[in-house]
């Protein structure tokens, strides 16, 4: 069973979805995927209403972000797949803390989020495993928070302690892979700030750059120290008044074993792609 009810879901305001234009356009796709199988989309109500949320409402852009979202969780399998909270490996880094929901919005109303980019030991994990339990902690935040999808999300990268391995294991393939994800997720990424950055950071934020549309580049910040998102619940790690790192991974890592058959049901949706003989 999911534990949707552990974190309470408000109910959205937004006025596209008080008539029967959203109605309208969720039947749409819901025809739209019917008509085109291959997609193999989730076709509840919210997971269609949330895609919509995140394109404001515009039918094509929503029908194009569908497809790029199952097509990528086809091809992603080393993020998709075998997403068992009890593996080692998932345990490992839902301990660490790697990807950390914090508690309600900033002044914007967008959800903040906590990426600690140097907590793992760059030796032990692979890149690939990191991306894997983001995605379930993020995946779970959209099924838990889906209003927050019309927002969407301030990510706070915190670099502290990030070594030369963490930067070499980002090769330019797997950079890519990154920033497309971000693009392709429900969750648009609104703000990208980078705190406790070393001064050779740049570096690597280039090779981001280089793949992301100009209106992400224009998202990025870099802080040498001190974070400037404004929201009263940041962990206290990060001079705020929330929970502290620890205890927000001891929750998330909880919430994700609590909803082991969440990952097992979600990993059925994904892109039927042909092989070619």
């Amino acid at each position: 069973m999911f534990l949707r009810n552990s974190i309470k879901i408000k109910p959205c305001d937004n006025n596209c979805e008080t008539g029967d234009k959203i109605q309208q356009k969720i039947q749409l796709l819901y025809q739209w995927l019917a008509d085109n199988p291959n997609i193999n989309a989730r076709t509840d109500y919210e997971n269609l209403a949330q895609f919509l949320r995140s394109c404001k409402y515009d039918l094509d852009r929503t029908k194009k972000k569908i497809k790029s979202f199952y097509h990528m969780r086809a091809e992603r399998s080393e993020w998709f797949s075998n997403r068992d909270p009890t593996r080692k490996e998932i345990q490992e880094l839902l301990n660490l803390g790697v990807f950390l929901p914090v508690d309600g919005l900033d002044e914007e109303n967008r959800k903040v989020v906590i990426i600690r980019t140097a907590v793992h030991e760059p030796k032990e994990h692979s890149q690939n495993d990191v991306f894997k339990v983001m995605k379930m902690v993020l995946d779970l935040l959209i099924l838990l928070e889906p209003e927050n999808c019309k927002n969407g999300i301030v990510a706070i990268f915190d670099m502290d302690g990030v070594q030369l391995g963490h930067a070499m294991a980002l090769n330019p393939k797997l950079i890519k892979r990154t920033v497309d994800s971000w693009q392709t997720y429900p969750y648009q990424p609104k703000l990208m700030e980078f705190i406790n950055s070393p001064l050779h950071v740049n570096i690597v934020l280039n090779t981001f750059r280089i793949f992301m549309t100009p209106k992400m580049r224009s998202r990025v910040v870099v802080q040498k120290r001190k974070c400037s998102v404004k929201c009263e619940n940041l962990p206290c790690d990060l001079g705020g008044n929330g929970p502290s790192y620890r205890e927000l991974t001891q929750r998330w890592k909880k919430l994700v074993e609590e909803n082991a058959n969440f990952y097992v049901e979600d990993d059925k949706y994904k892109s039927i792609i042909e092989t070619k003989n």
